[in-house]
């Protein structure tokens, strides 16, 4: 059985912008949408049971709003919902093992609101080993528009890779998120320029040198090559630019319709943690960003 889209919601306009994303990618990916609200907390000692259903009357609400915002602009989606007991980082996470993707909603500006109030939305990043992706609110976006189909000026899906460690499962997602949508994919390596000093032994170009961005674009071509012929029909713009590596991808991004970035998991990390590329775009992007997991 193919994993569902999930898309967690809480009630906020955030997640019901997300929600209706999720509902679109869900009919892309020929997968039914699991709608999932994280109630807060478990039953206390000496709580009246009427506590217990009256959470679980609020998340029915919830879930009965979010369906209603997904149905209306997307009939098609084979849809269902759930929910689960909190706290809501560790539900998502959980949901994000049978996710494909976990859709999450943000309000952009550099605060993220709502189920995803403080570190919640960055902790779900940071630990899930599926892909998440967020969705802004005030993001503009054809999230009510059918899926699938072909429309005039379609967006580009970006793809940030460092070429030194490129990663099998980032790329492959951001191909086939091109496939689906039927767009262009720009695929960017930021470098930067070495020191003051002296390049050391086969170390080639020099700071400012216009060779070294030829360079990048060619080991950037080597990596995509067998890319290419898995997914003839995506047509792949191939970028290399000196800079900062977050601050290209927001560039590239501004008119994108979904950013590709990677997460590499450590096997034993003391305090999960997004690195600051990551952190940058999940924060400033205004497209969708997806961020897929890797070792």
């Amino acid at each position: 059985m193919l994993s569902p889209v999930v898309a967690g919601v809480d009630g906020s306009a955030a997640s019901l912008v997300a929600a209706a994303w999720a509902a679109h990618e869900a009919v892309r990916r020929g997968r039914a949408l699991r709608l999932l609200h994280a109630r807060d907390g478990q039953s206390r000692r000496g709580e009246p049971p009427i506590a217990d259903a009256a959470r679980r009357t609020l998340a029915q609400r919830v879930l009965r709003q979010a369906e209603e915002r997904v149905l209306a602009a997307c009939p098609g989606v084979r849809l269902y919902d759930d929910q689960v007991e909190g706290p809501a980082t560790d539900a998502l996470v959980k949901a994000a093992e049978d996710a494909d993707p976990l859709v999450l909603g943000s309000r952009g500006a550099g605060r993220i609101t709502g189920l995803l109030a403080g570190s919640v939305a960055l902790g779900v990043v940071a630990r899930a080993t599926h892909p998440v992706v967020l969705v802004r609110a005030d993001a503009e976006g054809p999230y009510d528009e059918p899926a699938g189909l072909p429309r005039d000026g379609r967006r580009d899906v970006v793809l940030g890779l460092d070429v030194t460690e490129p990663c099998d499962e980032v790329i492959a997602f951001a191909f086939e998120s091109a496939r689906l949508r039927r767009a262009r994919l720009r695929v960017l390596h930021a470098w930067r320029a070495p020191g003051p000093f002296p390049p050391g032994p086969g170390e080639g170009g020099l700071p400012g040198d216009p060779r070294r961005a030829g360079e990048w674009l060619g080991f950037l071509s080597s990596v995509l090559r067998v890319w290419r012929d898995k997914y003839p029909d995506v047509v792949v713009l191939e970028m290399a630019v000196e800079g900062k590596p977050s601050g290209a991808l927001l560039r590239a991004a501004s008119a994108a319709d979904l950013l590709v970035v990677g997460h590499r998991l450590t096997d034993r990390p003391r305090v999960p943690r997004t690195g600051p590329v990551t952190h940058a775009v999940l924060q400033q992007a205004g497209c969708p960003v997806a961020v897929v997991p890797h070792f």
